[in-house]
């Protein structure tokens, strides 16, 4: 293997097994890029490590700063192959934008910035994709621009809300914020967008049908799709279990790749196959979908351009990352496709956690007995600092913490 560098944009797990990923496949450290804020300490989950060189810059949201940065780090190391990496769809669409300029410069892989708006803003997602092969939820649209009233007879209680443009909401603050709600009358609605609204949100909200069934009924895919646009891997894996905090509510705690309860998934994973070479998808995507056990369908509730935050999973089954993108945009080869269905658990809370909150005694017991195995992407053996262990500690002490303090209804 030719050497290369990996530079990683980014702060959090994501990023963090990014780096793990290319350490595992070359023994050397990644170089991290991420955004800094004066006054606050650097994000946790890349603290204390020894396989990241990091840089911070301040500013680095901003497109003009963030491509300066790059021009910076690739004067450093113009004589080396560079593979660029996004952990956000922010820097993934900065990437797309300036594809023309930063092509002759790095080895990537991102789709058209048009196809990333119509995946990364939820609205523009269900309403371009309700006639495709996927399955997807029922959901109207309120634009919080506007003062209009919201018919109560469109709606049926309980309902999913959460913002259209992620990346917008991403950068705003306001009490109360959380990544979804689940609302449960009129009362509850008019409050959330109220709050939407006072904390300058300037888009549309995504009304959603709640589909019933607990944390088990939640379900994750990983496909890579080459530079050609042909997809060259698709994993699936059942989540038993979420985060709780307001802010990572629809983040997997707890997740099985290749294994289901539930019927139906050859088809779903030729259903999302299909569905990604169709709208001509290039690079990592990440499918959310929660099983619909009132018609058996595997819904999508979102689909993020970009690996996700739990995607570490496919690397213990077969699949690293970093190796995929090199050997697709380096070396050029022409991979085959493959469904990535070994079995792997992935655990982001300590099994405390585990035994106490989740409700699916079946995959309760399924967890347990892979638990010797277990992976956890921020707990890399290679990376084991006095101050990254206790790091960890601290991370799970939280974990521990949260689940006591935030309570997610799924009934």
């Amino acid at each position: 293997m030719k050497k290369f560098r990996a530079l990683i944009i980014g702060n959090d797990i994501n990023a963090y097994y990014l780096a793990r990923c290319y350490h595992e496949f070359t023994g050397e450290k990644a170089d991290l890029l991420a955004n800094y804020i004066a006054g606050e300490k650097p994000f946790s989950y890349t603290r204390y490590t020894n396989i990241l060189n990091i840089r911070y810059r301040e500013n680095l949201w901003d497109e003009k700063v963030f491509l300066e940065e790059l021009d910076l780090y690739f004067n450093e190391h113009k004589k080396e192959k560079i593979l660029l990496v996004s952990s956000n769809e922010t820097y993934g669409e900065f990437i797309a934008k300036n594809k023309a300029k930063l092509k002759k410069k790095f080895f990537f892989n991102y789709p058209s910035v048009k196809l990333q708006h119509t995946l990364v803003n939820k609205e523009d997602f269900y309403k371009t994709y309700a006639d495709y092969e996927i399955d997807l939820p029922r959901s109207i649209y309120y634009d919080c621009t506007k003062d209009e009233k919201i018919n109560e007879c469109d709606i049926t209680f309980p309902v999913i809300v959460k913002p259209a443009n992620v990346i917008l909401f991403k950068h705003i603050s306001f009490a109360g914020k959380k990544k979804i709600y689940k609302l449960e009358n009129m009362e509850e609605l008019n409050d959330v967008i109220n709050k939407f609204k006072k904390g300058n949100y300037t888009d549309t909200i995504i009304i959603q049908e709640y589909i019933p069934g607990d944390d088990s009924h939640l379900f994750d895919a990983v496909v890579y799709a080459d530079k050609n646009k042909k997809v060259k891997m698709v994993s699936f894996a059942q989540i038993g279990l979420q985060e709780h905090a307001p802010r990572m509510i629809g983040n997997a705690a707890v997740i099985i790749n290749g294994y289901s309860q539930y019927p139906g998934v050859e088809e779903q994973i030729e259903k999302i196959r299909k569905f990604t070479e169709k709208i001509g998808y290039q690079g990592f995507a990440e499918f959310d979908m929660k099983y619909d056990a009132r018609d058996g369908k595997y819904k999508v509730m979102e689909i993020n351009a970009r690996q996700g935050r739990c995607s570490y999973y496919i690397v213990p089954a077969g699949f690293n990352l970093i190796e995929l993108l090199y050997k697709d945009l380096i070396e050029g080869k022409d991979l085959k496709y493959k469904v990535c269905n070994k079995e792997v658990l992935e655990t982001f809370v300590p099994k405390k956690v585990v035994k106490k909150y989740i409700t699916n005694e079946e995959y309760k017991a399924k967890v347990l007995s892979m638990w010797k195995d277990r992976v956890e992407a921020l707990n890399y053996k290679k990376d084991t600092s006095f101050l990254r262990k206790l790091l960890l500690i601290k991370i799970r002490y939280n974990y521990i913490k949260d689940y006591k303090n935030f309570k997610w209804d799924w009934k």
